[in-house]
């Protein structure tokens, strides 16, 4: 007998079935989705059957509650860092933007962290950018490969813990092979910064996308979070820009507002000119680090300014600054303390004794 049947009051759509609705542009439930792709997840699909899926969902325009089932089966499935009630923030992105920017979120981390807020970031290698935040850390000498328990406590003594997602979320590999000779984005692309491990419920959030803003940020509503900042630069940035527009959804107390984030109502200067993308553009990790390392040392340039921002963003997500302005000057005020090399230090040296 089929207890999933029992357990959910309606029977499991088959394959067939599932796929003749997506065709049709016609929209899964919330539970025929978590159906279909823990399917997915558990390798019980033929790679065409996959691959059909993911593209009629990616075609079709994945929906909140499609969206929403999936991120049930990555939580059901993945490999959690138990924090009991702690008050963390994740901060991180979609990836996608095609910008070929440092880590900047990877960065920020370290700065929010020596501001008073523990961090529990969650990340992988690159796939569309030279270096991605494991690379980037790998590169300064942390152990990205801990173990649960290890994370856990390297947040505790340095308020800090990185994720390497491949290590909590292991169905995952059964996706990978096929995404990759796909070659398009997929309902993959956005489920990684929605699935954070130690379910953080306060988060600033990049995303390649304009139209994703106020979808994923109602995922994360209907999934509890608690404060939740969406940001996605006119430009394409999955950051909030220095230069230009971005475009946010923010969810708090329940309630999700949008609009429109600028230098002048974030208190910076407006004179960042049209040479800032080729500033912070890396070819590789070494060039990544150079920025990071610069930013955290309060070398001024465009590379500190534009980690402070985002630092800045998740203080005020993190509840530790009353706006998004008094975020950002107290960024500023912790890269200059030193505090914030300090900290990557801290990680640094935790990590490596494991």
């Amino acid at each position: 007998m089929n207890t999933s049947v029992l357990l959910s009051g309606t029977p499991d759509p088959t394959v067939s079935e599932a796929l003749n609705k997506l065709v049709e542009k016609k929209h899964l439930s919330r539970s025929e989705t978590r159906s279909i792709i823990k399917k997915i997840m558990l390798n019980e699909l033929s790679v065409a059957q996959v691959a059909a899926v993911i593209l009629a969902l990616r075609v079709k325009g994945e929906t909140v509650e499609e969206i929403t089932g999936a991120v049930d089966v990555m939580r059901e499935l993945v490999s959690g860092v138990d924090l009991g009630d702690k008050e963390i923030v994740d901060l991180c992105g979609t990836g996608g933007d095609g910008a070929n920017t440092f880590n900047i979120s990877t960065a920020a981390m370290f700065v929010v962290a020596a501001s008073g807020i523990k961090v529990a970031k969650h990340g992988g290698r690159a796939v569309s950018s030279s270096t991605g935040s494991a690379d980037l850390l790998e590169g300064l000498g942390v152990n990205i490969n801990l173990k649960s328990d290890d994370v856990r406590d390297c947040i505790e003594k340095t308020g800090i813990g990185f994720m390497f997602a491949p290590n909590h979320h292991t169905a995952m590999k059964n996706v990978a092979p096929i995404r990759r000779d796909l070659g398009v984005r997929t309902i993959f692309n956005i489920l990684g910064p929605l699935t954070n491990p130690a379910r953080a419920k306060r988060q600033l959030m990049g995303v390649f996308d304009k139209k994703l803003l106020k979808p994923l940020a109602e995922v994360l509503r209907i999934l509890g979070a608690e404060h939740v900042l969406l940001v996605h630069g006119e430009n394409g940035l999955d950051e909030i820009s220095l230069v230009g527009n971005t475009y946010f959804a923010e969810l708090k107390k329940n309630q999700i507002t949008e609009g429109l984030i600028n230098p002048e109502n974030m208190g910076l200067k407006n004179s960042y000119g049209v040479d800032f993308f080729e500033s912070i553009k890396t070819q590789n990790i070494e060039d990544s680090k150079k920025l990071v390392l610069e930013a955290l040392t309060d070398v001024p340039g465009n590379a500190r300014d534009i980690v402070a921002v985002n630092a800045g963003a998740a203080l005020y997500v993190g509840g530790v600054a009353p706006t998004l302005r008094d975020g950002i000057f107290k960024a500023f005020d912790t890269i200059k303390s030193g505090a914030a090399r300090v900290s990557l230090e801290k990680f640094v040296h935790f990590t490596s004794s494991k």
